[in-house]
């Protein structure tokens, strides 16, 4: 590694709760390794006629970059605070699909790309590419791949039973402990 170069941590930031559990990871294994840690968070504008730029009613471009800087200093928030990660870290948000925003952004031997592998079904499978998977297949560098926390799946199961109004016993969310 040249003298300029340092280690990276690059860490896939959506705002989702696994992309934070990954910012978590991501500062640790900076932390541990000596690396700075770099959040990156990818945009792509709608997909259509509105978006393309020859188009009268194309949306601002601007206003859809300023969401993506809002959504990942949201996420750098929520996962640090005003402590922040303890390491130096950096921001970037990327006009590009994710999977190959990240790809490309942990370009070097030496960086470790980390990403929340998600809760995924099958029909969410079958209509959404896994940036994990993306990730896997055509990263140049080591890839960790956080599992999603267990406290996300009996969220998600408090959530659709909320939704589909069923009986829901607190005593079950508290192991019988209350």
């Amino acid at each position: 590694m040249d003298e300029g170069e340092r280690w990276r941590v690059v860490v896939g930031v959506s705002g989702s709760p696994g992309s934070v559990a990954a910012l978590h990871r991501g500062a640790a294994e900076a932390r541990r390794t000596g690396a700075g840690l770099l959040a990156v968070g990818a945009w792509e504008p709608p997909r259509g006629a509105l978006a393309h730029p020859s188009s009268m009613l194309a949306p601002p471009m601007t206003e859809f970059r300023r969401m993506a800087d809002e959504r990942l200093r949201t996420a750098l928030d929520t996962a640090f605070g005003d402590a922040g990660p303890g390491v130096p870290c950096q921001g970037l948000v990327v006009w590009d699909r994710p999977g190959r925003a990240l790809v490309r952004t942990a370009d070097r031997a030496g960086d470790l790309l980390v990403i929340g592998a998600g809760v995924r079904g099958r029909l969410r499978r079958a209509l959404v590419p896994s940036v994990a998977r993306y990730c896997v297949a055509h990263a140049v560098c080591p890839v960790l791949a956080v599992p999603p926390s267990p406290l996300h799946r009996e969220l998600a199961s408090v959530r659709r039973r909320v939704s589909l109004r069923l009986p829901l016993d607190a005593s079950e969310l508290t192991d019988g402990k209350a």
